[in-house]
């Protein structure tokens, strides 16, 4: 990813995204939801048609 996904709602840069069907939209820490934040950096998460990435933090 050369440039760094911005959250759909507010513009800031996004943490990662649910995906629930066929929609998903990149969301903030403000905005994510308590089963993205949950997880940490890298991490992935599915059941059934719900998906969840957290990004891995490129910062060091």
């Amino acid at each position: 990813m050369a440039e760094k996904p911005k959250c759909a709602l507010c513009g800031k840069d996004a943490i990662g995204f649910p995906s629930i069907g066929c929609c998903f939209a990149y969301v903030c820490r403000d905005h994510a939801d308590s089963l993205l934040l949950a997880l940490k950096p890298g991490e992935k998460q599915s059941s059934g048609e719900c998906f969840f990435e957290q990004f891995g933090t490129t910062d060091s």
